[in-house]
């Protein structure tokens, strides 16, 4: 069989027959490390954030990572370093940002269910902005900001009803979302907050979702924004900054997403024929900075033929690649050493030994592979650890960073025992 071609992933490439992260044999890191083994690759993160930063050149602009797509403390360190602030959901991911050494005055508090312990924690910490959204967290966070001799500093979520044409579970911004505000209570919900006297109100945000592969559906928002944008400023609140969220797309499966650059050319083309060009801009993207940056390797356990299916069955499992049975989602997955083929290949499907039906990782693909052969699973850097689990009492799998012909351990490998540390015994 041919040597795979990865689109999407410059940063990994085969040299010869073998995968290579930057340049580091991935066969040799995973006999060091062992499987399943998340590689992460630095060029790729910084590579995909310096789209964004082309794009917005010569703009007052804040790039907050969406951390929640991958959250490991030296992934936020890059990040960070690089001058980004953060996009957080919780008082945890806070935490993680001022373990990673992140500038929490670029913090912005996203959710729609934010505590009041995790609000005075925000509070305290003096992040920049919280993200509200409903009208019932507005009056809980002044009152909070009151207790606190505070005021916080807020943008409501607005919620414009654009379809942004993906899968459904992460559309974030239709009418039936649980995210956000609808557009047509926006200026009512705005006047209210600025009566409030623990609130200032600082911008205006909107996230459509998630896996966004069209420019169009981010260019309707903007209009929609932008005519409440002018409604809001005519009733006599200043909106200082203009928050477009995140949400641009990857390439999973021949999916061809516009380029960051590009597509802020055309949403910053359509803000300046607006006016609003010099306006503060806060951006907060996830996927599009770590997806394709990051490989889970895998090891072949066993082939197990059927009358209707045939199975390759792996040691990662739905516990450490959980997009699949989440969201029936692609990743590529390609042998780690492209040897001289033995067969012209099998159709399997790829599954992990979690006890589920639905712990598969891949469909109806074609492999040549052996028991022992390992695999890497593409595009597996957003959404995988952040999201892993330790169903079956499975430890999660280790993770390196590698920098050119440098790789470093970020995260050990769970032991059964860490596990259940914490629970405690009957007496």
């Amino acid at each position: 069989m041919p040597l795979p071609v990865l689109p999407g992933h410059p940063h990994f490439s085969y040299q010869g027959n073998a995968l290579f992260a930057e340049a580091m044999r991935v066969s040799e890191l995973a006999a060091t490390y062992g499987t399943p083994l998340f590689i992460y690759s630095k060029a790729a993160m910084l590579s995909a954030l310096a789209a964004y930063q082309r794009g917005f050149e010569g703009r007052d602009a804040q790039i907050c990572y969406a951390m929640k797509a991958n959250s490991s403390l030296a992934v936020l360190q890059v990040f960070a370093r690089a001058g980004c602030g953060f996009d957080i959901v919780s008082g945890g991911e806070l935490e993680r940002v001022q373990a990673a050494g992140g500038d929490v005055r670029k913090v912005i508090f996203s959710g729609v269910g934010k505590t009041r312990a995790e609000m005075r924690q925000a509070l305290a910490a003096g992040i920049g902005c919280f993200n509200v959204e409903s009208e019932a967290e507005l009056d809980v966070l002044s009152g909070v900001a009151l207790e606190m001799k505070l005021r916080a500093p807020v943008s409501i979520r607005v919620n414009p009803n654009v379809d942004p044409k993906t899968h459904p579970y992460i559309s974030t911004g239709l009418k039936g979302s649980k995210f956000g505000v609808a557009h047509e209570d926006a200026l009512r919900i705005y006047q209210h907050a600025a009566s409030l006297q623990g609130l200032k109100v600082v911008g205006i945000d909107c996230h459509i979702g998630s896996q966004i592969t069209e420019a169009t559906p981010y260019l309707d928002a903007m209009d929609r924004m932008l005519d409440l944008v002018a409604a809001i400023e005519a009733a006599g609140i200043t909106l200082a900054h203009i928050d477009f969220g995140g949400g641009l797309g990857i390439n999973y499966n021949d999916d061809t997403p516009p380029e960051a650059d590009a597509l802020w050319r055309q949403l910053l083309a359509k803000l300046d024929a607006r006016g609003y060009g010099g306006r503060k801009l806060m951006i907060e993207p996830g996927r599009s900075l770590v997806g394709n940056a990051g490989i889970c390797i895998t090891e072949v356990l066993y082939l197990k033929p059927g009358e209707q299916k045939n199975f390759c069955i792996i040691d990662a499992a739905m516990n450490d690649l959980p997009r699949p049975a989440m969201y029936q989602a692609f990743h590529a997955i390609v042998p780690v050493e492209a040897l001289a083929p033995k067969a012209e290949g099998v159709v399997y499907d790829v599954v992990g030994p979690v006890c589920e039906s639905g712990d598969w990782i891949g469909r109806d693909r074609v492999l040549d592979v052996a028991p022992g052969d390992q695999l890497a699973v593409m595009s597996a850097g957003a959404y995988c650890m952040s999201m892993a689990s330790n169903y079956n009492t499975r430890g999660r799998a280790a993770e390196l960073l590698v920098d050119g012909d440098v790789a470093r351990l970020i995260r050990e490998r769970e032991s059964a025992a860490d596990t259940f540390r914490g629970e405690l015994l009957l007496p």
